[in-house]
């Protein structure tokens, strides 16, 4: 136990010196998108990255949990399907909090509400207490998913908010990377619920970094009522909005695509491919290296193509590799470095698609900025909910369940991207 404390210290730790370089940047001259960060985007990437913070960093400790709370696999698997219908159901509630208040005030009320539903799992004594309080959390942290996305194009135009959301990537992946090989470590040391301890220790930092160091980006000439007609007009219109509707998709899907693999990933590389625990870290941190390194690529080809051209490029590469590999996975002559070669290849194209697809469907939406974040956020999460729903239902000690699910969502993100492309040029 005494090594599980000083886990704890040494993380509190790491987070108050996150929040320190948070504000010694904040003292400098803002310099250029393209060479350095400015402080603001750094906090709105930390802020992002505690989403995938309560996502990933439990998943080692699925069969701990299972055995713990007497329930099956399935069930603790279901977990995660359910913290992701709660932030795309969320994210609708946000948006035009967002638009009418500012982006302050609801993100500091999200990270509250996730700090303290983060205690609440922590104590849950069955599988269902535990359930609910995660759809809370996903309720605090539905706001980290909406607030950025808008804070960016609150201040970047269309390219910009491209390499912005690209170099958010950067923050953000070291979050799937660390998190997993942390909570495995962590269950050699304690028990699963120290995991979300620390999710509560993050969500407390980030919660006095945005209270002391968050400015409003909202500009005031773009208040829009609260009221429900003027919501449901902005959310009507979006909808039959086929640009926005057809990028968003696109993200929708590839995200799908994102959690089915998040999904699936502990059973296909621990049960099926006999991985020890220890080293699921390293095989889910090396697929979110490759998510990093594209991201980067990205945002530095976006000095010489356009958003829509690289876009078309990457789902290409993406489709192409994601069918080989389900030839290979219904033949029967998958392996694991065949399975690590396709997740690698997919998530790297991820890292190209993302941030332009997001750039793409929040162009010229102007006065809605927070609405339509919501909507898009809520379609990501979503469809990520229900490709997470699907594996976890679909009972296989195999990968057929992850690369056939994966397939169907890299194909309709990849049709969805022809057609936006074809709408817009």
């Amino acid at each position: 136990m005494d090594a599980a404390y000083r886990l704890h210290y040494k993380c509190v730790l790491l987070w108050l010196f996150v929040c320190h370089q948070i504000v010694t940047m904040s003292t400098k001259s803002k310099r250029h998108l393209s060479t350095n960060l400015p402080s603001w985007l750094v906090l709105m990437g930390l802020l992002t990255a505690l989403g995938p913070l309560a996502i990933d960093m439990y998943l080692p400790a699925f069969p701990q949990m299972a055995l713990d709370l007497s329930t099956p696999e399935g069930n603790v698997e279901r977990t995660l399907a359910s913290y992701l219908l709660g932030l795309a159901l969320a994210q609708l509630f946000y948006g035009p909090l967002a638009d009418r208040f500012g982006r302050k005030p609801p993100l500091i009320f999200g990270v509250l509400l996730f700090s303290i539903a983060s205690i609440a799992v922590s104590f849950s004594q069955d599988i269902e207490h535990l359930t609910w309080w995660r759809v809370i959390q996903a309720f605090g942290g539905a706001a980290t998913m909406v607030i950025p996305r808008a804070v960016i194009r609150d201040q970047l135009d269309t390219r910009d908010a491209a390499k912005a959301l690209s170099m958010i990537m950067l923050i953000m992946g070291a979050t799937p990377i660390l998190a997993p090989i942390l909570g495995g470590q962590i269950l050699l040391i304690t028990s699963w619920r120290f995991i979300f301890h620390i999710m509560t220790l993050c969500g407390l930092a980030l919660l006095i970094a945005a209270i002391f160091f968050m400015k409003e980006s909202l500009d005031p000439a773009n208040i829009s009522p609260l009221k429900p007609k003027s919501i449901l007009k902005n959310y009507k219109e979006l909808l039959k909005h086929k640009g926005f509707m057809l990028y968003a998709l696109t993200g929708a899907f590839g995200s799908a695509g994102m959690f089915t693999y998040i999904s699936g990933a502990p059973r296909v590389f621990i049960s099926t491919y006999e991985v020890p625990v220890t080293w699921f870290g390293a095989l889910f941190g090396i697929n979110a290296f490759c998510l990093i390194l594209a991201s980067q690529v990205g945002a530095r080809l976006l000095n010489k193509f356009t958003p829509q051209r690289i876009l078309a490029v990457a789902q290409s590469i993406q489709l192409t590799v994601v069918a080989i590999g389900l030839v290979a996975v219904l033949l029967g002559i998958m392996n694991i470095y065949g399975i690590m070669a396709l997740l690698m290849t997919f998530m790297a194209c991820q890292g190209f698609i993302n941030p332009n697809a997001a750039a793409l469907a929040l162009s010229a939406q102007g006065r809605r900025l927070g609405v339509a974040s919501a909507l898009m956020g809520t379609l990501h999460m979503l469809c990520g909910a229900l490709a997470g729903l699907a594996i976890s239902s679909w009972h296989s000690i195999s990968a057929v369940p992850l690369v056939v699910i994966l397939s169907f969502c890299v194909s309709i993100s990849w049709l969805s991207g022809r057609k936006a492309l074809k709408e817009t040029a």
